[in-house]
């Protein structure tokens, strides 16, 4: 991972440096970036006969593997409208409810750069007879798939750590309940 300048971006010096991955510190100029984290949703959507539906995923990182539908919060954005668009976006479908889950930190790798992310998750409803549209270029596919328990949820080849979390937190909870 490269999470470097090689240069100053505002006064172009070469006396740059990285303090402990939380921010970019000039000493010539005292241009300073911070590399604060960034917003992410996953909706887990539970389908009519108990399984979770997941995508399969069209990009890196983590090609092939499964995901809950979401995606990086915008600017401006709550965490709520963020769901509903990425959900519309990505599977084509508006959810009619949501409620919180958890949250998670998580390391997003992309194009040699690593980016922190604090993921967030709500449990979505979608309407009913609701037909899925998958995202081209973002989306191979949807699997549904029964997580009723931890050794099912092993088996699941998630692309985020932050998902098997909020699956197994859900587990739980559903458990107790």
């Amino acid at each position: 991972m490269k999470n470097d300048f090689t240069f100053c971006p505002s006064c172009g010096s070469k006396n740059i440096q990285n303090v402990r991955m939380r921010k970019w510190l000039c000493a010539d100029c005292g241009f300073d970036l911070y590399n604060n984290v960034a917003s992410a949703v996953g909706l887990l959507i539970q389908t009519a006969d108990g399984k979770i539906l997941l995508e399969k995923r069209a990009k890196e990182p983590r090609k092939g593997f499964l995901a809950f539908p979401g995606g990086f919060v915008d600017p401006d954005e709550t965490l709520e409208e963020a769901c509903v668009r990425e959900c519309r976006e990505e599977i084509g479908v508006e959810p009619v409810s949501l409620s919180y889950i958890a949250s998670f930190p998580n390391t997003y790798e992309y194009k040699n750069i690593q980016y922190k992310t604090c993921d967030v998750f709500f449990e979505a409803k979608l309407p009913e007879n609701a037909k899925l549209h998958a995202q081209e270029g973002e989306v191979l596919g949807f699997e549904e798939v029964f997580v009723r328990n931890e050794k099912e949820l092993s088996g699941v080849p998630l692309a985020f750590d932050s998902a098997r979390k909020t699956l197994g937190l859900w587990l739980k909870n559903k458990r107790e309940n």
